[in-house]
């Protein structure tokens, strides 16, 4: 006998974006050591800010190219999970991701703009573009990531935010 698993209610799903938003921004250590904060987060898709520290330059005042594609990767997939029916699943990773970069990222912050362009059974797919504060469109990138089963820990208290 096969027992079909539980659609959530919508306060569950409400519940479970606000869980990632927070991940996001405080949970996951990568994103909080390079002081990535959350601006939007909506199901029409993110924007998240990068200030620049001298710990993520390539060259004085700007930023390193890895820094900028690890930006891209997480607003992407924040996009497609801050719209996602978790009904679907829980557990997320990028599959494949590219990255344009037209010009040099210099500024005080690099500003990610992403939003799922397509949702699929298992694949989704998300356009990010970050900019710098004068609005030039520093690079370009398309974000695939796959979700299935479920994620351990979700809904367990995510720690506040520290002065580090």
């Amino acid at each position: 006998m096969t027992v079909a698993a539980r659609t959530l209610t919508d306060q569950e799903q409400r519940e479970r974006r606000e869980w990632f938003r927070a991940r996001w921004e405080r949970g996951v250590k990568f994103n909080r050591s390079c002081g990535m904060r959350i601006l939007r987060w909506d199901p029409d898709g993110i924007e998240m800010v990068l200030p620049y520290a001298e710990s993520l330059s390539a060259h004085e005042g700007v930023f390193h190219g890895g820094v900028i594609s690890a930006l891209i990767d997480t607003a992407g997939a924040g996009a497609v999970i801050a719209g996602h029916d978790f009904d679907k699943g829980s557990l997320l990773s990028t599959v494949s991701m590219s990255v344009q970069y037209l010009a040099p990222a210099r500024g005080r912050e690099a500003v990610a703009h992403a939003r799922c362009v397509r949702r699929g059974r298992r694949l989704h797919f998300a356009d990010v573009d970050v900019r710098m504060p004068d609005g030039r469109v520093c690079a370009r990138g398309q974000v695939v990531v796959t979700i299935s089963g479920e994620r351990a820990g979700v809904g367990d208290p995510i720690e506040p935010l520290t002065q580090e």
